[in-house]
């Protein structure tokens, strides 16, 4: 009985010893404990494969594309709180697009990692501190948007880091124009700092509410304020000085439009109600957009300045007249869009400084059939690269419908040469 017990204990323990491995020898699917090792393993791998992804994943709907060997990484509206690490993007980016998002503060060394870069855009955010160190490591930065964002200072500090900064916009930041900004005043008033805080306002002190950084004397920063003293800006309207009107004297084109950096200066002032070419006018713009407006009247070096200008659409403006000096300068305009206006004839002298012009758009516009439009189809032929488009007869009406070049040329085989006038005799 004695020797029956002892076996049946000595057959559990066996048991017991024997269980362990079998479930080991299962869970390596017939590998042993080598294979239930290489499945924890690779159990733990997946595991750290899953965070790893989260943390280095693109934040939001960011984008990176390759323009003309140049990296874009465009996060615009993408809610973004916070600058997307470095190594979000495969290569390093020159331009960096964070415009309508959620940043509220740029700490020091914020763009750590980024140095490559030439272009930083942070409009539209909610920026109301940046701190010396922020843009530490930019030194090849050429252009900073920082506008529509609700900055109250900004210490010439922070710029130092960028000694190749050539564009700074800070308009629309509601700027405490106090003692601390005086250094960064004057700096933006240094003749060679030209385009850096171009229309940037005061907010406050009341009384410098509305007043240019670039026009202010910086020693009225430090001075104390005078609670009767009435504010020094710009603006012309008493009831209200904070608020300078955008269309005192002439619009300008910062405010008044929408002016895109990327991959080249452009300018937009479509629908914007504009009666006129708005100053201002960026000198390296490439292309304007003044379509759908109400400028009747197109005067006189309307874009002098404007040297770099390649593409100007004026459509949809119901202009009647163009004066003989309104598109002076414009010496590399390729393309020049006038249709759909209420142009009867074109002056002689208008396109004379276009000498580069190879798209004419001419449609929608009741051109007049009688000897003033001859100064058309005289400079069209001295200009045979130039293909225009639209340039057909809406009056008088046995000319309605026939193209001006079919007009002009029926003209000359009615009349003798000799009684046939120069193109500027018109004048």
């Amino acid at each position: 009985m004695r020797v029956t017990s002892s076996f049946v204990v000595i057959s559990l323990l066996a048991l017991l010893l024997l269980f362990p491995l079998v479930e080991m020898k299962r869970a390596g699917k017939g590998r042993g404990l080598k294979g239930a090792r290489r499945k924890l393993a690779r159990d733990r791998v997946r595991g750290a494969g899953r965070h790893g992804r989260s943390d280095s994943s693109r934040p939001g709907n960011c984008s990176e594309s390759l323009e003309s060997g140049r990296v874009f990484a465009d996060c615009q509206g993408c809610r973004l709180t916070s600058i997307p690490r470095p190594q979000t993007w495969s290569r390093a980016p020159k331009y960096l697009l964070l415009a309508r998002n959620r940043i509220k503060v740029l700490r020091d060394e914020a763009f750590a990692g980024y140095e490559s870069l030439t272009s930083l855009d942070l409009q539209q955010n909610h920026i109301s501190l940046v701190e010396e160190g922020a843009f530490e490591g930019l030194t090849r930065l050429t252009t900073l948007l920082l506008q529509h964002n609700r900055l109250t200072s900004l210490s010439e500090e922070a710029l130092i880091p960028m000694p190749n900064l050539r564009y700074l916009r800070l308009y629309d930041n509601p700027l405490n124009c106090h003692c601390d900004m005086d250094s960064l005043v004057q700096t933006l008033q240094v003749p060679s700092n030209r385009n850096l805080g171009n229309h940037a306002r005061c907010a406050e002190p009341l009384r410098l509410k509305g007043k240019k950084l670039k026009r202010i004397d910086p020693e009225l920063l430090c001075k104390k304020s005078d609670p009767n003293e009435k504010p020094q800006g710009d603006q012309t309207d008493p009831k209200d000085p904070a608020e300078p009107s955008p269309f005192q004297n002439k619009p300008d084109a910062i405010t008044s439009c929408h002016t895109y950096y990327f991959p080249h200066v452009r300018v937009d002032c479509s629908h914007r109600g504009l009666t006129e070419v708005p100053a201002g006018i960026p000198e390296d713009a490439v292309q304007i957009d003044l379509s759908h407006n109400s400028i009747r009247h197109l005067k006189a070096k309307s874009f002098q300045g404007a040297k770099s200008l390649k593409t100007l659409n004026l459509s949809h403006n119901n202009m009647e007249r163009i004066d003989t000096a309104s598109l002076f300068g414009l010496l590399h305009l390729r393309e020049l869009d006038l249709s759909e206006n209420s142009l009867h004839f074109i002056q002689y002298g208008v396109l004379e400084d276009l000498y580069f012009l190879s798209k004419l758009k001419l449609g929608g516009n009741p051109w007049v059939c009688d000897y003033s439009i001859h100064y058309m189809m005289y400079w069209l032929r001295l200009h045979p690269v130039v293909r225009p488009s639209g340039l057909m007869c809406r009056s008088p009406p046995e000319y309605t419908g026939e193209s001006v070049e079919e007009y002009v040329r029926a003209y000359n085989r009615g009349c003798p040469k000799d009684r046939q006038q120069s193109p500027r005799d018109q004048t």
